[in-house]
Order: C-alpha cells, then structure tokens, then sequence
C-alpha cells in the first residue's frame, strides 16, 4: 500500500578511457621497480662481482662476522686463515665484504 514496487534500472554504460584506470596501477608497479627491485639486483651483483674476484692474501668479513685472509680459494669455498695456523674453509657467498688491507693489524 504505502511502498510502491522497485524497478531494475538498466546498467549505464561504461564510460571513459581504459588507460586512464590502469595508471595508477602501471605508477605502483614503477615504484616499487626503482625502491625494491632494482637496488637488490644491484647489490646481488656486486655481490657476485666481488666473490669471484677473491683471491688469496684479502682481508674478509664473513656473514656470522668472523676475520681473517684467505689462503686458499677453491671453486666455491674458500680457505680463510684467522691467527696462525688457525684455517677455516667457508663457502665463497658467506663472505660478506673484502676489508681494506692492513685492517687485521689495525684491530688486534
């Protein structure tokens, strides 16, 4: 009595550009290109760089922070001597960084 009956309008069509509904999306995925995935492929590439150009007599860093020189370096380890006689083997990627010459002396 007092509600009156709906009725389904029909659907407006849809208007507008394609490509303007996709630029925010295309800005996102540039975004986190240049902030996330660029810097990591350079880093992992220095990274690789400065594993392979080990050679014996650098002065590394490991990943769980232990010092030392190589002495030896074998296809993927490497031999890293800490104090006199005193040699462990590591594989070449827990390297973490060549240190300057010179540094062990400096910090014993």
């Amino acid at each position: 009595m007092f509600i009156s009956n709906a009725y389904a309008e029909a659907a407006a069509p849809v208007q507008g550009g394609g490509i303007i509904e996709f630029l925010p999306l295309v800005a996102l995925v540039a975004v986190f290109y240049f902030l996330v995935l660029r810097p990591q492929s350079k880093r992992a590439k220095e990274q690789k760089a400065m594993v392979e150009a080990l050679q014996r007599g650098d002065e590394v860093i490991t990943t769980g922070g232990v010092v030392g020189r190589v002495n030896k370096v074998y296809e993927q380890y490497v031999g890293v001597e800490l104090a006199e006689n005193i040699e462990i083997t590591v594989q070449k990627t827990a390297v973490q960084s060549v240190l300057p010459k010179g540094t062990i002396k400096a910090i014993k």
